[in-house]
């Protein structure tokens, strides 16, 4: 299998990590793969828009969500790398409140499923990382919804001093402000995120097949 699929910590949050073949001219690697998406449920003719983002060192970008249906994503860094951040912000989930972290970048080529409703942010690593997003929506600004970056009930840790981020994200709610407009308690103590030995800084657990 040229790409293995692994469980994270948040329930439906995937992570996919190609097996690039290496020599002396460099590498190449299958990034996604149609029938092994299909395996684990996620279409990819579902997907609508392609966007991509260049970040300088320290630049954080998040925590960003969608209201209503909300917005599934398939995230990969395609140069540099970046600290990636999920939040678990579905109700019903039973990963509701929820952090979990993974070091994606353009050396082990790993990118993440992020099913609608969470919330989602990253911070440059490098001089320049460039963030790759596949979206099934179209994008609707009204049904934005973001979190500061700091909000101390999610306490998310931030691997470098931030450099900049966007006005939008300056003035972003907090966590139980969101929590208030989604009609559920906020969890009495953040859920840490997982630990392990995986490269991305969180447990996984490899799905069969």
């Amino acid at each position: 299998m040229l790409v293995q699929v692994h469980r994270t910590v948040i329930d439906g949050v995937l992570l996919f990590a190609p097996i690039p073949h290496r020599d002396d001219r460099g590498f190449f690697s299958r990034t996604f793969d149609a029938s092994v998406g299909r395996d684990v449920g996620i279409r990819i003719e579902d997907f609508v828009q392609d966007s991509q983002s260049r970040s300088r060192r320290g630049v954080v970008r998040g925590l960003h969500g969608r209201l209503g249906r909300g917005e599934a994503k398939l995230v990969r860094c395609s140069h540099g790398a970046i600290h990636d951040v999920v939040v678990d912000a579905r109700p019903d989930s039973p990963t509701f409140g929820r952090v979990a972290t993974f070091r994606l970048d353009d050396e082990d080529m790993r990118h993440l499923y992020i099913p609608a409703g969470c919330l989602h942010g990253f911070q440059s690593l490098t001089e320049h990382a460039d963030t790759c997003y596949r979206i099934d929506r179209e994008h609707d600004p009204g049904e934005d919804v973001a979190v500061r970056f700091d909000d101390p009930d999610l306490a998310v840790r931030w691997p470098l001093p931030v450099t900049a981020m966007s006005e939008r994200d300056a003035a972003a709610g907090s966590w139980a402000e969101l929590c208030g407009r989604l009609g559920v308690p906020r969890p009495a103590v953040p859920v840490p995120a997982g630990t392990g030995d995986d490269p991305c800084g969180q447990r996984t657990d490899r799905l069969p097949g």
